[in-house]
């Protein structure tokens, strides 16, 4: 077992061999995320629609010497999420955090969007976190030890952008779908948080950022001087996932490097001018 991986680093975070589950973990910030819990000595079940993908994470994590299985599952398909829960409970044991991550995205007008489109972004993004919550927090309820949910959300939620409404719909409903989780599942000790990602370089966005010209731009946006990462989102979710953020529930926390404050800064008045 390396150092990162053993109870003497996560003893902070408290995640040692805790059973975390995250959905779309084949790549990009799913991946970073089981990853990152794994360090800090959590047991991972790395869920994905692309078997291969799922099992190369959990291939590296056990290599790192952590403890992990890849589940081939589709959040969009119910019998497939709950199959994965009962694989996961079996394997590894109860679920006790659980990373909402998997998510589609479909670029087209809403006026030409044919609706069985609209509906399987929803599927996936929004039904399928429901599906994907009641599968893994009635394990949480069944143990009694309590669990963190986590639903990774979008800063489209406030911000929406045209041509990507499906999207934007089922991020902006699962933030509220997270508050009357908080709500439902308190009796249980079970906490519902949401993280809100701006921009980040991922395989998926990776086509924009060769463009040398636009990723200078897209740079510049941001106070925070960068363009984010897959472990800027990482780091936050496994903060709320432990111990440490116990008296955290029913947030969103956007994870934008500041970009979400800058809307009225085209419009603003040189300072002396009255």
């Amino acid at each position: 077992m390396t150092q990162s991986n053993s109870p003497a680093a996560s003893e902070w975070l408290g995640l040692y061999d805790r059973v975390c589950v995250v959905t779309g973990a084949g790549s990009g910030i799913g991946a970073e995320t089981a990853r990152e819990l794994a360090r800090v000595g959590a047991s991972i079940a790395v869920l994905d629609r692309d078997d291969a993908a799922a099992a190369k994470v959990a291939s590296e994590i056990q290599r790192d010497g952590g403890r992990a299985i890849g589940v081939c599952t589709d959040i969009g398909e119910p019998d497939s999420v709950f199959a994965a829960a009962k694989r996961v409970e079996q394997e590894l044991g109860p679920c006790r955090v659980l990373v909402n991550n998997a998510a589609i995205r479909h670029r087209q007008p809403l006026m030409e969007l044919p609706l069985d489109v609209w509906n399987r972004v929803l599927a996936v993004n929004l039904t399928g976190a429901l599906v994907c919550t009641k599968a893994f927090a009635a394990q949480m309820i069944a143990a009694g030890q309590g669990g963190s949910l986590i639903h990774v959300a979008s800063l489209v939620a406030h911000f929406p952008q045209g041509g990507s409404g499906p999207y934007c719909a089922s991020k902006a409903a699962m933030i509220t779908l997270s508050r009357t989780l908080t709500l439902e599942l308190a009796p249980h000790r079970i906490r519902s948080n949401v993280v809100s990602p701006g921009q980040i370089r991922t395989p998926a966005s990776e086509a924009v950022y060769r463009d040398p010209v636009l990723a200078a731009a897209r740079e510049r946006a941001v106070p925070s001087g960068r363009v984010g990462a897959p472990a800027d989102l990482a780091n936050v979710i496994a903060f709320l996932a432990s111990d440490r953020s116990e008296y955290i529930n029913a947030q969103e926390i956007l994870v934008d490097g500041g970009i979400s404050s800058t809307l009225m800064e085209a419009n603003k008045r040189p300072l002396n001018m009255h």
